[in-house]
């Protein structure tokens, strides 16, 4: 089936132009200019998806769910929402007839899933892509019947009780969830490195060394020094892709003095740039921090004298300067705004006034001095995964991999030292310790800024799975072939079969 019809678009400010312009340029890029007045007074955020129909019409009321009831959602999020419903609604325009998504039926759906799922010329998605893809045109039908925009949802509802964490049993309510999500349960393998793995993925796949841990004569990684120390970062604070490319020079932390004792640096994730404005403090190990000033001073100052040789810094009506650095912040609607409170779109535009001019605030620059796009690390990951491939080495990971893994190996930490503390107190000091210390799984949570401790319990039943391998590796293997045992049975003192 050839998908065509319906397109996702972003709002974009300040479209490239060439130097050379035509003088029909030069009029479409007044029209631009004022179109992006309509849009700052209208406050449509920078990047705002929004759909637009096989006939190349704006259907007003449906972009609403973009603008309105997703406003607030992290970019991402939004990105994602746009695709999946424009792969349903092309299905429905060009297999189901011409159907509009408002005319949706449950037989519309039930021929969709057919398609995704089993026919042989369709895509045949996995079961993840297929639950979210069905939780998010089941969102948006949702949101069209309290719109009064729908009759009814195409998706089949059940009821199902809420999950608790600690006894996977009913937690107390019933809801209502998609009845036509994958029959796999919900997802609880959390794919992890332990740190071994992770230093020889990092190791291969970032910086070319070979599988023996000697560099080898043929990698020609430029950026390997910064690609490690983001992947670092990444792995020893659990910080989301989106947060941690949003990073300003501002949000870094410097590196204690030896004297000090320190061995993690704190700073503060700004609620602006976290999933689900879950803004917290966040630790730093010295030695990771130390790494990251190093590509500061060394990778980030090469590129930036790139860009600044390309005039790629001169400020525009859309950048945002930092004036004075001791002081963070913007003018921006007339006032000044703390950087903390700029989200990620803008972030990107921020310009720091320095001695040689003005440079990006972001932290995380590419080879032109600009700042490093989300699927530009997506890629920086993929590249890795496929050196290692090609090197014997049987590791790959993803963003989300490295964060899982932060997860996992800090509650295995955590639970043993605050089981061991445990076992050498009596209840009433039990009691006590507990209350001051609290719970390390809400510890957790609170380091991966999940808003339910729900989520973050995914990774009990990864411990749980660890622990019980390493009890099979445990088992003796005369527990299966006991001594004496033969395939013709078990031999007796004379030899014979018992």
């Amino acid at each position: 089936m050839s998908i065509t019809g319906w397109r996702v678009h972003f709002t974009r400010r300040d479209a490239p132009w060439p130097r050379a312009a035509t003088a029909l340029m030069e009029e479409l890029s007044e029209l631009f200019a004022r179109l992006d007045t309509v849009l700052d007074t209208h406050g449509v955020p920078e990047g705002q998806p929004f759909l637009i129909g096989p006939d190349g019409g704006y259907d007003v009321a449906l972009n609403r769910y973009f603008s309105v009831w997703k406003a607030h959602a992290p970019w991402n999020t939004q990105a994602a929402h746009a695709r999946d419903l424009r792969t349903f609604f092309n299905f429905l325009w060009s297999s189901r007839g011409g159907c509009r998504w408002r005319d949706a039926t449950a037989e519309d759906r039930a021929a969709y899933e057919w398609w995704r799922r089993r026919d042989e010329r369709g895509p045949r998605v996995e079961d993840s892509s297929w639950d979210r893809e069905v939780a998010t045109v089941n969102q948006f039908y949702v949101w069209a019947i309290s719109q009064d925009l729908v009759r009814g949802n195409p998706i089949r509802q059940r009821a199902a009780a809420a999950w608790s964490p600690w006894s996977g049993a009913a937690g107390g309510g019933v809801r209502l969830v998609p009845a036509e999500a994958s029959k796999a349960g919900p997802r609880r393998e959390v794919r992890w490195l332990p740190p071994g793995s992770y230093r020889l993925w990092r190791d291969v796949g970032l910086r070319g060394y070979g599988p023996d841990g000697l560099p080898t004569a043929g990698f020609r990684g430029r950026w390997a020094s910064r690609n490690a120390a983001y992947a670092d970062t990444m792995v020893r604070s659990g910080l989301r892709l989106g947060e941690q490319s949003a990073l300003t020079l501002f949000e870094i932390p410097p590196v204690p003095p030896v004297a000090s004792g320190i061995v993690n640096a704190r700073t503060v994730l700004p609620d602006a740039i976290s999933k689900g404005l879950s803004g917290r403090a966040v630790y730093l190990p010295v030695s990771v921090l130390r790494d990251l000033h190093e590509y500061l001073e060394w990778d980030r100052r090469e590129a930036i004298e790139y860009g600044r040789a390309r005039g790629f810094y001169v400020p525009t009506r859309r950048s945002l300067v930092v004036e004075d650095p001791a002081r963070p912040r913007v003018r921006l609607g007339g006032r000044w705004v703390p950087v903390a409170r700029l989200d990620a779109a803008e972030r990107r535009r921020l310009l720091v006034a320095g001695d040689q001019g003005f440079e990006p605030a972001m932290v995380w620059l590419n080879q032109w001095g600009l700042p490093m796009s989300v699927s530009g690390w997506k890629q920086v990951f993929a590249d890795a995964n496929a050196r290692c491939a090609a090197a014997g080495v049987g590791v790959r990971t993803s963003p989300h991999g490295l964060r899982h893994s932060f997860a996992v190996i800090t509650l295995e930490l955590l639970w043993r030292g605050h089981v061991q503390a445990l076992g050498e107190l009596n209840a009433e000091q039990r009691l006590t310790y507990q209350r001051v210390f609290g719970d390390p799984l809400n510890w957790v949570r609170i380091r991966m800024g999940h808003r339910s401790v729900t989520t973050t319990a995914i990774y009990l039943h990864t411990l749980q799975e660890l622990e019980m391998r390493t009890r099979l590796e445990l088992v003796p293997e005369d527990a299966w072939e006991p001594a004496g045992y033969s395939a013709d049975g078990w031999a007796g003192p004379g030899g014979g079969a018992a």
